[in-house]
């Protein structure tokens, strides 16, 4: 499979409408690639359509979380830890009980 430009999983794109996508996965025996939209859509695209789209080469996004389906505030809550450290003490507790 020759795509220009070479994509290599964990490079990121931009196409003609402006969508910025994560390369996923690469299949060569299919020549296929998957592709990771921002806001987390994934997308089969073989070497002809990539061709069509005309992808630019762009950095990682510095903000990783909108293809994660999380608000900007959600993968910075502290609380959050906390959260899931008393539920698995919760869970400890229980378990000691059986035992």
């Amino acid at each position: 499979m020759k795509l220009e430009p070479t994509p290599r999983i964990g490079d990121w794109y931009r196409n003609t409408t402006g969508e910025t996508f994560e390369i996923v996965a690469r299949d060569d025996d299919d020549e296929t690639l998957e592709l990771q939209y921002y806001d987390g859509t994934v997308e089969e695209l073989d070497a002809e359509s990539w061709d069509y789209i005309h992808p630019e080469p762009i950095e990682p996004p510095e903000d990783w979380s909108g293809s994660m389906d999380l608000p900007r505030e959600d993968s910075q809550r502290p609380e959050m830890w906390s959260e899931t450290e008393d539920w698995m003490r919760q869970l400890e507790r229980m378990d000691g009980l059986r035992g």
